[in-house]
């Protein structure tokens, strides 16, 4: 965790509601760091509904597995979540300390092992000594609140700069729902069907098979829409809770993710996911530029998310954007290598809204002096024209400085 707050943190950070039927708590369990909270307890209502998406990664770490496995009962009464320590590549001992640690929360709590989730973020290959929740899960149970989302996103940041966290409300029925979600994430991040890690609460009542429907959808344009430098976590783990303690004051329960009345709600939902998924871009370790980049006119949607992400990961064009260079001979080298249809002789492409190159060719009217002044800007929209078609997608990412490579040579020592 930095000290130095990244200058693209959100100026503004929401009061986040109660949500009946979820209690939070965090400690200090020494997993890695010292003076600082790295361990959080939520607990769930008995019947809350959990839906989750994991990494893609052929090599997941512990805590993936056990919720992958665990999914399947479709309810969940308590999650815990530790920093400092992924708990991957880590062996028998990982299985084992994944099992140790739901025992000893499955205790705390009251619940079966079945019931308890688990998420670790940190070093890669370490052993995660889990005696050290023994005690720590216990009082926390005890002294858990509904509450504070704030204190909850702090206790699993690792080189984040600032908590992320967001909020909606909603009607569902006649009953007013909130979704509330945090995520921590700044690097190591090009989510495949998850996302770093984030854990998002709702008092709907959602069955599990519609939860889980919802949130496979919801992370395609806005998790999967991000990466800050092309790597895929071994642990990025999305869960979603829902306790459905609205129903007591008219929220229909829900069985399917068709059912027309979650309309309202499933833009919601996804809002919150798309505002946690943009402070993960913000935060992006040593970065001082948003980028937006936008492919249109491409053969399809599918086709212009390779292409932008194609850009988007590009060290070339990320360390361009950091030295506010509109580079856009980096831009052409990124989508010629994506390996989807584009024709060189269509090719447009503008930077904050000003036109740099059209139809392959440096645009007639480009002012080296209006571009550079434009690139001084804190966020960065790049926008490629294909000229082939109808399909169009966007991704975040951020600029590559020389803090990433700081902050990544130092991280284990």
């Amino acid at each position: 965790m930095s000290s130095a707050v990244s200058p693209l943190a959100p100026k503004h950070v929401p009061d986040m509601p109660v949500i009946a039927g979820i209690r939070l708590a965090t400690a200090e369990a020494g997993i890695r760091y010292k003076n600082r909270t790295d361990v959080l307890l939520a607990v769930m209502d008995k019947g809350t509904a959990v839906a989750g998406v994991f990494t893609k990664s052929k090599c997941p770490s512990a805590p993936v597995e056990w919720c992958r496995a665990k999914l399947k009962g479709g309810k969940a009464r308590a999650l815990v979540v530790n920093s400092g320590n992924a708990n991957a590549f880590t062996g028998k001992t990982g299985r084992a300390s994944t099992a140790l640690t739901a025992k000893i929360a499955a205790k705390a709590v009251g619940c079966s092992e079945g019931e308890i989730f688990l998420a670790s973020t940190g070093v890669i290959g370490e052993p995660l000594d889990a005696t050290k929740f023994d005690g720590v899960l216990g009082r926390l149970a005890e002294t858990a609140e509904p509450g504070d989302y704030l204190a909850a996103a702090k206790a699993i940041m690792t080189t984040d700069t600032f908590p992320k966290v967001a909020t909606a409300t909603v009607k569902l029925g006649k009953a007013k729902v909130t979704i509330n979600g945090m995520a921590k994430g700044a690097g190591m991040i090009a989510p495949d069907m998850a996302t770093m890690l984030s854990f998002i609460f709702t008092d709907a009542p959602i069955a599990p098979a519609a939860l889980q429907a919802l949130l496979k959808s919801g992370v395609e344009d806005t998790f999967n829409a991000v990466t800050i430098d092309g790597d895929t976590s071994t642990s990025d783990t999305l869960l979603a809770f829902a306790t459905g303690a609205a129903a007591e004051h008219g929220a229909p329960k829900i069985s399917r993710a068709s059912d027309p009345r979650l309309k309202a709600f499933v833009k919601a939902f996804n809002q919150v996911l798309a505002n946690l998924a943009e402070q993960v871009a913000r935060d992006g370790e040593g970065a001082r530029k948003l980028v937006e980049i936008t492919v249109e006119g491409a053969r399809t949607k599918a086709s212009a998310r390779k292409i932008a992400m194609s850009i988007a990961n590009s060290p070339l064009v990320k360390t361009a954007i950091a030295g506010e260079d509109a580079n856009w001979g980096r831009v052409v080298m990124a989508v010629g290598k994506a390996g989807e249809p584009a024709d060189r002789d269509k090719l447009s492409i503008s930077f904050n809204g000003i036109r740099v190159a059209k139809s392959g060719a440096r645009d007639p009217s480009y002012d080296e002096a209006q571009v550079s002044e434009a690139m001084k800007a804190p966020e960065i929209a790049i926008l490629v024209s294909l000229g082939l078609g109808k399909g169009r997608d966007r991704v975040m990412t951020c600029d590559l400085t020389k803090e990433y490579v700081a902050i990544n040579g130092d991280y284990r020592s």
